[in-house]
């Protein structure tokens, strides 16, 4: 009984965005490369560009840009494991015209029957409350265990490693601010008198003292003196942050090079840089894309019954192009071993194709050999 009703220790951290430096570094490295990549809608394989659908994507409202719509929904996401898209309070029905990114620690879901019937919604400033239907709204929502209904932060199984992170980053302030902390001690077994302490005091700092944040002890005649140190245990607390700092890295998908984070014992070459700049598009972005995609395929598209499609563009992300010496040397290699024609291959890279293009050259050093000759040469 007395765990009951025992008063809950109460956290360091309330908002890890703005109270920890890596949550807020992560979340920014993913906003802004999710909003690289051109979202589409596509008709039948064609790209639609100036169709109120299209539009739509492109200019949300009035005061969102196509950029901020896809930074915000990623933020929400990579923070609370949750985004609400709205339609406006001008919405009837059928397709939006509008699209606003609301604050999901403002929603309230209301269930009957084991159904969510409406949402509540706060507003910011005057702490109105607005009634939304489900079918004004779009909820992105990670797999929560907890809650069917909602999603879940990605930062709710990292709750002690982020609070460790502010209590050592405290711990260590402390150590840096002044407050009275000497940074060395002059130590004998005799006793001084004050009047004796503070001329020797006067007389160390005149002469070695300038520039000295610390001031300097003095304990006694026949003073030496003996410099401080940090304990064991501070400097374990390094060694801590370190290793929360992976872990947060490894939970949202981030390698340490796209973290401009330089790792003493990885490889200083570019091409390890190239290859986890790559490994965070394909295994980090690109399922975070997909998985945005299919929420909208089935809240949007299929909703409304649409022929079109969304797709995020991804050819214009250097990432995960090739080097034009590797692309080139891949093309002669396929050329030459008959998988492509020469106009293929500029149809590819959007050049003026030959008109002899078409016709594929066997290289001189290759020889044709049908089955019958090799039996032949067997037997």
């Amino acid at each position: 009984m007395a765990e009951d009703f025992s008063v809950r220790e109460k956290k360091t951290c309330t908002d890890p965005y703005l109270q920890h430096a890596w949550v807020s570094v992560c979340i920014d490295i993913l906003t802004r490369n999710v909003a690289r990549a051109e979202f589409e809608v596509r008709k039948n394989g064609t790209v639609e560009r100036e169709t109120s659908l299209a539009n739509l994507f492109r200019y949300p409202n009035k005061n969102l840009s196509r950029f901020d719509l896809w930074k915000q929904t990623c933020a929400w996401w990579s923070l609370d494991g949750e985004a609400f898209w709205w339609f406006g309070e001008n919405y009837v029905c059928g397709i939006p015209t509008e699209i606003y990114i609301l604050n999901p620690r403002n929603m309230q879901h209301v269930v009957n029957d084991g159904k969510i019937t409406k949402w509540v919604y706060t507003e910011e400033v005057s702490g109105r409350p607005l009634m939304i239907l489900p079918d004004e709204i779009i909820h992105f929502k990670d797999w929560n265990p907890w809650n069917v209904y909602r999603g879940v932060s990605p930062l709710v199984s990292l709750g002690l490693e982020v609070e460790q992170d502010l209590l050592a980053a405290k711990q260590n302030t402390g150590l840096l601010k002044e407050g009275g902390v000497p940074k060395g001690l002059l130590k004998t077994d005799q006793v001084l008198t004050e009047a004796e302490a503070e001329l020797l005091a006067r007389t160390w700092d005149r002469k070695y003292g300038r520039g000295m944040k610390n001031r300097v002890a003095v304990l006694g005649k026949g003073t030496e003196y003996q410099p401080l140190t940090f304990s064991p245990d501070v400097l374990k607390l390094y060694d801590m942050k370190k290793w929360n700092l992976y872990t947060l890295l490894a939970k949202y998908g981030i390698p340490p090079r796209v973290a401009n984070i330089q790792d003493s014992k990885s490889s200083l070459s570019g091409t390890d840089t190239e290859n986890q700049h790559r490994a965070f598009w394909n295994f980090t972005l690109i399922p975070l894309l997909r998985n945005f995609e299919q929420i909208l395929e089935v809240q949007f598209f299929r909703r409304f019954n649409l022929s079109e499609t969304g797709e995020f563009n991804l050819n214009s992300i250097p990432e995960l192009q090739e080097s034009e010496d590797a692309q080139s040397n891949r093309d002669i290699a396929e050329i030459n071993a008959g998988l492509k024609t020469i106009n293929d291959v500029l149809r590819q890279r959007g050049e003026n194709e030959k008109p002899w293009g078409d016709i594929w050259y066997k290289p001189s050093s290759l020889t044709a050999v049908d089955s019958e000759s090799t039996k032949e040469s067997k037997n």
